[in-house]
Parts: structure tokens; sequence; C-alpha cells
């Protein structure tokens, strides 16, 4: 009996002596896919931000767009359970090394003009971005104590934003003098480059999650391998798991705004090196968004049911606001009437009013999908379930965003393109509220035991931990 208790009493001090700043910590690996992420979707941001992949005619980059996120409908919702079946390392490196290929086809399109690389490049970078954010999402709501998921999805979501506030600094530099340039130069596409090729690599520093260790001592998942039988049956399951399609709306909306904020209003209205400068706020105010929605979630009340409540009426009475915001700038031009370009040293007080929109549009963004992701990792605290959600949370993102590149390269019009976005993103806030309700529990050690169940009912097949050991 005391045996016991000497026993235990260790084990609580071994517990409490656990290091955040352990390799195998969740700290320290959601800070890595951040960094990974930095390097790869993060320069990608920013040339993106640019409008038209920081060309004259956006008619490339939308076509570019339109195939990569086709191709990333599918792969999102499949990269679940590809990084359940081959890991991290694997499935982020093939994910990232999509990156560098993408960049490389708009040093192409520079001087020759042709989009059929650029398309091609785009569809392939949709396969390795599924892989690549299935397998973050996973690590960013399964690593981190139910407790702590606000704080690390912010964590992640600053770090990641950061690569997109340097990415907006490098057109910005390296254009500055070219005041009347209609698109950007060699040097911009090659920095791009070197950045993602180092994301690649530090993708194979990310540890699988049956070998991470949370800070109260307990593991991501038990379970070490699974089979394509297996994810292939429970992908399916998600398109009639109520939860998933009570996110639905969120998803569709959660990257469709992207094409009207990066092609509409800051390629539109602004000139080339502007539109680098208003990139590093735009990505910068995603951190500040990510931050304040972060806290919120986890801190401002003890049931973790009001908290999720709270949040979504705050995103909501924001995205109202910056919505209308939007309407009253949209209604002063039109695409058979644009606007004449801003210059931000040169516009003066015409500046301020259309560059603290866009920075608004970033806020949002950030804070519209932190809380998404938050409310997912809400649902489950097991690395195998997260990595199903977020895939399928990303595939109809992604469907979302394939759509919305096509509804702008058929040009349709600006103030349409805004409808439909405050619409969608309008519609979700109810549904995430019912979400909450019904599926988000207050106490973590019964969604635990939630979780823990239905990866076993799942995955019966699997070879766990306790197995692995047994046999050997």
């Amino acid at each position: 009996m005391g045996g016991a208790i000497v026993s235990d009493e260790e084990s609580q001090q071994h517990l409490h002596k656990l290091s955040s700043f352990r390799y195998n910590s969740p700290l320290v690996q959601v800070a890595l896919i951040g960094l990974v992420c930095f390097c790869c979707p993060g320069m990608f941001n920013a040339l993106s931000g640019m409008g038209g992949g920081g060309q004259v005619n956006p008619k490339a980059a939308n076509n570019a767009n339109t195939a990569l996120y086709a191709a990333f409908s599918v792969s999102g919702i499949l990269g679940g359970g590809v990084y359940n079946v081959l890991g991290p390392h694997l499935t982020l490196f093939a994910g990232c090394s999509t990156y560098v290929l993408y960049a490389g086809s708009f040093l192409y399109y520079n001087h020759h003009h042709h989009q059929a690389f650029a398309i091609v490049a785009g569809a392939i970078l949709g396969v390795g971005a599924g892989l690549l954010w299935s397998g973050q999402g996973a690590i960013m709501t399964s690593y981190p104590t139910p407790s702590r998921k606000g704080i690390y999805i912010s964590l992640f979501w600053s770090i990641f934003n950061m690569g997109g506030v340097i990415g907006g600094l490098i057109p910005f530099i390296l254009n500055y003098h070219r005041e009347s340039a209609a698109s950007v130069n060699d040097g911009t596409y090659i920095a791009f480059m070197c950045f993602m090729s180092a994301g690649t690599l530090l993708s194979l520093a990310i540890l699988p999650p049956s070998k991470v260790l949370r800070d109260d001592g307990t593991k991501c998942t038990n379970i070490k391998y699974s089979k394509v039988s297996t994810e292939f049956i429970q992908i399916l399951k998600l398109f009639l798991n109520w939860k998933m399609l009570l996110i639905v709306p969120a998803a569709w909306a959660s990257n469709f705004f992207y094409t009207y904020q990066f092609n509409n209003v800051n390629a539109v209205m602004f000139n080339l090196r502007t539109r680098g400068l208003n990139n590093v706020f735009y990505w910068g105010a995603q951190m500040v968004g990510s931050i304040g929605i972060g806290y919120l979630l986890d801190f401002s009340f003890e049931s973790r049911r009001k908290r999720g409540f709270v949040g979504i009426v705050v995103v909501a009475l924001a995205a109202t606001g910056i919505w209308a915001g939007g309407l009253a700038n949209q209604l002063n031009y039109s695409f058979h009437d644009k606007p004449d370009k801003l210059d931000f040293n040169l516009s003066g007080k015409d500046y301020a009013g259309p560059f603290v929109l866009y920075f608004s549009f970033g806020l949002l963004d950030s804070m519209f999908q932190s809380l998404v992701y938050w409310v997912i990792g809400a649902l489950a605290d097991d690395s195998e379930i997260l990595s199903r959600y977020v895939g399928f949370y990303k595939g109809i993102q992604s469907a979302g965003a394939a759509v919305a590149w096509q509804v702008d390269a058929h040009k349709f019009s600006f103030l349409g393109q805004l409808l439909l976005n405050w619409g969608f993103t309008t519609l979700s806030y109810p549904l995430l509220l019912v979400l909450v309700a019904l599926a988000v529990k207050d106490s973590n050690k019964a969604e635990e035991v939630d979780a823990v169940e239905a990866s076993t009912t799942a995955s019966p097949a699997f070879v766990n931990d306790s197995d692995s050991k047994s046999k050997n």
C-alpha cells in the first residue's frame, strides 16, 4: 500500500517536471509546424495577396488557383487518412515540396506568359496542400491539452502569418522603386522559392502523435499504425456526420473571401509596391486577431461551452461591421469603373480608409478561422479523429475557394462577390452555435472518454503502443 503511494507521488512529481520546451512537447511541435507553414503556405499567401500572383493580368493566377483548390478539395478530405497511414514525415514533406514548384511556375510565366505551367503547378500544389494542411490541423488541434487549444491555435496562426508579413515585405522592398511596375520582378519569386525549400526540409523535424507527450503526461494517441481501408471508410462516414455537416457553411466561406479581398480590393485599388506593404499589415492583423480570439476562447469563462458561444458572437459582430465597411467602400467603384491606383506615399489621406478596410479583412480572417479550428478541436482530443475532421474542413474550404476563383475569372460583379462573402459567413454563425450547444462538453474528462471510445470503435485493426510492446 505504502509502495503504491510512493509510486503515485513519484509519478505526480515526474508529470510536474515535464518541461514545455521538450522536443516532444506540444509547444515545440506546434511551433515547428508553424515555422513550416511560415515558409510554405505563408509565402504562398503573400504571393496570392499581391493579386493575380503579382502579375498585371490575374487570369493565369485565377485559373491556377481554380486548379489548385479543385485538387485541394479532394486531397484535403483524403489528407487526414493519408496522414494517419503515412505519418507526418512523408505526408508533410510531400506536401511542402509542391509549393516550390508553384512559385517557380510564376517565375517561368514572368518570361514566357504561358499559363499552362502555372495551371498544372496549381493542381499539383492542390494535392500537396491537402496533405500539409490535414497534417497541420491534426497537430494543432490534438497535440495541446483541451484547456489550451485556443492558445496553441493562436501560437500557430501567429508564426504562420509572420510568413505572410515577411512575404509581403519581399515584394515591397524588391519593387519599392518601381512605382509604375505592373508585375513583380524575378527576385521576388526566387526569394519565395528559397523560403519554401527551407520549410520543406524543416517538415522532417515533426514528430508523429504517438511520440508526443502533453504537459499533463497524456499522449495525443496510442495508435501507431492505421490501414487504408479503415481510413477510407471513416472518411466516407464524415459526409453523414451531423457535426461535420454543420461545419460546411463555415468551411465553404473561410477561403471564399480571399479572391475578393486580394483581386478586387488590394489589386484593383493599390499599385504594386503598396500591395506588398498592405500585405505586411494584412498578415500582421491576422496575428493580432488570432491572439485575441484565442485568449477569449481559452480564458474568458470557466465553461468551455460558454466560451464558444461568446467567441461566435464576438466574431459575428466584428464580421458584420467589417463587411458593412467593405460595402461602403465597394459602392465607390465597379468592374467597369475602376478607381485610380492608390500609393501609400503619394495618395495622402485617400489611402487611409481603404488601408484600414484591408487591415480589418486580415483581422477578421484569423478570428473566423481560429474560431472554426477551436470548435473542431473541441469535438475530440484524439489525433486520428481530428486529422479526419480537419481534412474534411479543408476539403470543403478548398471547394469553396475553387468556385470563388472562377466566379472572379468570369467577371462576376465586385458588389455581387462581396455580398456572397458576407452571406456565406453570416450563415455559418447560427450553425456553429448549434454545434457548440450540442457537441461541445464542459467536462474535459468526459470528452476524452468519448474520443477514446470513438477511436477504439473506428479503428479495431490498429496496432497501439501497448500491443507493440507486448509483442516485442
